[in-house]
């Protein structure tokens, strides 16, 4: 042990919880050592020749000397294949059973002996010694699988392998869920184990908070997302190709996937950016909309401390007319740290504090963390001792509940994968409604055991229920912050059915955009801690996660003013607006960091109120086609190599091009521009892409572009829904969608919202706006605001 982790340990947690945390972490190792038998000789496989095939529905079964492949085309054009018996379910990632099989596809013979199954939307070819190529419809290789590798203990257990990929030179690499490095993935190895990093993170800190086996490819040849359906601990390693120079020869892109356990069994889905993500969503789950007064400015802070505090804040916000939606408290809010309890000196009346500020238009957020004090006597632990045979927590392999140290001091994990335990623990939120909270934020779930050394989590031995296959926490703990998502959102819906639920998770996996979104978790302060926060959003986005956003201004530390008014300025165009601070790292009101920043993050919070029917409508859009509101600059041009290097700007839906500051000092930007013709929101100058213009930044505000011909439901200045227009070029047209606010409760939420698709073009050099129908082009009905002409 490293006597300076010890001390970095105690100084987090205090000295006692620090010796409570090494003496948990001690017992966590000896546990493994003993419930977890050493590897030992292994025996490596790979398939094999190719002995026989079977054809079945959308494709079929290869068998190979020492291996067997199923490989199928689904309705729609998503491609399963799965190896040794691997099939589409169980699953965590899947939110219902998985498509159909295209009874138009089927298994033929190909050319060297190798078999493959053609559809319409693409090919999918088996060589003879179990390579599996993913083909466009023309012949052109999208991905190319090599014949996988086992190694599997010679005394039994779970066998690891290792996937070797190939993708065009061109390829560039995205997704893998929150990367503090992207949005676009370099050379380098990125490790599948959702993990606390212990402190404030940056571009260089992998792994965080939330992995996943989903990759996002895009390359000339087309754009693709493959998924690897296991939970496991595994690491992805990535290359980019290089194309020969001359009459060299290219080199491709290289993926290497190593799983230490687990099914080796892989999803792919091909096409234009938005039908994968639109694919992908089906396959994983639509996303949960926010209600829309989540789409509005939020603050934080770790150390309210009472209820005067949270009153003095929310009286600032309305002193200088600043619009709050929400007010988020952390652990300090609780009795000694215990979830589903509240400080009473601190905050005496919290349902009446809540009911006051409801009246004014904030809601109240609590933050709930799993783990529970293993103490007599606390309703919650006693009561999660009660649930069924043996209780609601996660257990050795001797039937002892697994303790760890959390901030209540040692504490028990609820085990999520458990369908008994979660509707226990979503009816424990009946608690937080009571007082008066309108959503709840998941925290310290990947999950969280201090530790002064080695792995933050609990015993990779520990038993979990896993629906009822049983397993242990090797495979659950990926799916551990999934999980308690699903348990939280499903008992807050059964509690308050007229109400659509409120969460968002630091943790999760593939699929967790099913109960709600996530944030930065606890993002540095600093320059390269604001470029990570654009990187995180972007890279969750195209992975089927559309709501997610950072601690504005960074988690720890003091940020400067010139650093919070750009994080600021980012934050007002990204799906999640939320400020937020540690609890040494001081306030973060506006006011806090004097006039000259007040004013400019009042025009921030106003451009934000602004686009409120903006941002309800990429929610419901989202929902409806899995489109993250906040997308990379290629996403309507994959083609473009330049943008596909670009990640220092993103478009905001289809219409509006952001161009955050992320460097110090900085009062004019290079900004690269897609296709077409854009508008410079603030001088409505117009440009024409594609290309690079520099444009002012000055410190008042970042550079925002308008899409020629666009369609923009916004809120207008007497507070009720306009459509502001972009001109369109002459001889082109434009146009947008919009979806009205269809109300809170779910079922309004989830039902088939009305989607209104608009038209704009130039008719006698005026800029004529229509509302497609049914019946024909009819007139706006909405008051529309024209500009850039």
């Amino acid at each position: 042990m490293d006597g300076r982790e010890l001390v970095r340990s105690m100084k987090v947690v205090g000295s006692v919880q620090g010796l409570r945390a090494v003496r948990s972490a001690w017992r966590q190792r000896r546990t493994d050592a003993r419930e977890l038998a050493p590897r030992g000789p292994e025996r490596a496989r790979v398939p094999g020749p190719v002995t026989g095939a079977e054809s079945l529905p959308g494709g079929g079964t290869v068998r190979f000397a020492r291996a067997e492949l199923h490989v199928c085309v689904m309705v729609g054009g998503a491609v399963f294949w799965g190896w040794d018996g691997a099939e589409p379910l169980p699953s965590y990632a899947l939110a219902d059973v998985p498509p159909e099989p295209d009874p138009r596809a089927g298994l033929e013979p190909d050319k060297d002996g190798g078999w493959r199954v053609v559809s319409e939307r693409v090919t999918v070819a088996i060589s003879r010694n179990g390579g599996v190529e993913v083909r466009t419809p023309g012949g052109v290789v999208l991905r190319r699988e090599l014949p996988p590798r086992w190694w599997e203990p010679v005394a039994g257990g779970p066998a690891r392998w290792v996937q070797r990929t190939e993708v065009p030179a061109d390829a560039r690499f995205f997704g893998l869920g929150g990367r503090a490095s992207g949005p676009r993935l370099r050379d380098g190895a990125y490790r599948l184990w959702n993990t606390d990093p212990g402190g404030g993170f940056g571009p260089g800190d992998d792994p965080l908070y939330v992995t996943m086996p989903v990759q996002l490819v895009v390359a000339d040849a087309g754009t693709h997302l493959a998924f690897h359906d296991n939970s496991w601990d595994g690491r992805v390693t990535l290359r980019e190709g290089e194309e020969g120079a001359g009459s060299g020869h290219d080199r491709p892109g290289t993926s290497e996937l190593r799983m230490d356990g687990g099914p080796l069994r892989c999803w792919v889905v091909t096409g234009t950016p938005a039908r994968v993500l639109h694919s992908w969503t089906a396959l994983s789950g639509a996303p949960v909309p926010p209600p829309s007064w989540a789409l509005g400015p939020q603050h934080a802070r770790w150390g309210f401390g009472s209820a005067r505090e949270v009153r003095r804040v929310v009286a600032g916000y309305r002193e200088r007319g600043l619009p709050l939606s929400a007010l988020h408290l952390d652990i300090d809010h609780y009795d000694a740290h215990q979830v589903f309890t509240v400080d009473r000196e601190r905050f005496p009346d919290l349902p009446g504090l809540a009911e006051e500020l409801r009246a004014d238009g904030v809601r109240l957020v609590s933050i709930v963390d799993p783990a529970v004090k293993a103490e007599r006597g606390n309703a919650v632990y006693e009561s999660g001792r009660a649930v069924g045979q043996a209780g609601a927590f996660v257990r050795d392999g001797r039937g002892r509940e697994v303790l760890g140290v959390v901030w209540p001091g040692e504490c028990v994990y609820p085990d999520f994968t458990d369908p008994a335990v979660r509707a226990w623990w979503g009816a424990l939120y009946e608690e937080r409604l009571a007082q008066g909270f309108a959503g709840v934020w998941h925290d310290m779930n990947e999950p969280v055991s201090f530790a002064p050394f080695g792995d933050t989590t609990l015993p990779r031995s520990a038993r979990h229920q896993l629906e009822g296959r049983g397993g242990d926490h090797r495979e659950a703990h990926n799916v551990y912050g999934l999980t308690m998502a699903r348990a939280g959102y499903e008992g807050l819906r059964r509690l308050r059915p007229d109400e659509r639920p409120f969460l968002f998770s630091r943790s999760g996996w593939a699929g967790m955009q099913r109960y709600g979104g996530t944030w930065s978790g606890d993002v540095s302060t600093g320059w390269p801690g604001l470029r990570a926060s654009l990187s995180l959003v972007l890279g969750l986005g195209l992975c089927g996660v559309p709501y997610s956003g950072p601690d504005v201004g960074g988690f720890d530390g003091n940020p400067t003013p010139e650093l919070y008014l750009r994080w600021f300025q980012l934050g007002a165009y990204l799906p999640l607006f939320r400020t937020h601070a540690a609890i040494d790292a001081g306030r973060r009101e506006p006011w806090e960091f004097g006039p000259e920043v007040l004013e400019h993050a009042r025009a921030a919070l106003g451009g934000r109120e602004r686009l409120r029917p903006y941002f309800v409508t990429l929610a419901q859009l989202a929902r409806l086609t899995g489109a993250p509101y906040a997308r990379p600059v290629w996403w309507g041009s994959p083609e473009d190599r330049a943008l596909r290097d670009c990640e220092d700007t993103f478009l905001l839906g289809d219409a509006l091009l952001v161009a955050p500051v992320l460097e110090r000092g900085t009062d004019r930007r290079a900004v690269r521009l897609p296709r077409g013709r854009w508008y410079d929101t603030a001088t409505e100058k117009a440009y024409e892409g594609p290309g690079q213009v520099l444009l002012d930044a000055p410190l008042s505000r970042i550079p925002v572009l308008a899409r020629a011909g666009a369609v923009i439901p916004i809120r207008g200045e007497d507070g009720r829904p306009e459509l502001e227009v972009w001109a369109p070029a002459a001889g082109r047209s434009g146009g947008g969608l919009v979806v009205q606010d269809p109300g809170e409760g779910p079922r309004k939420a989830e039902a088939e919202v009305q989607v209104e698709r608009y038209t704009s073009r130039l008719v006698n050099g005026e800029v004529r706006v229509e509302r497609v129908t049914d019946e024909g082009a009819v007139e706006a009905e909405w008051p529309v605001r024209v500009r850039g002409r």
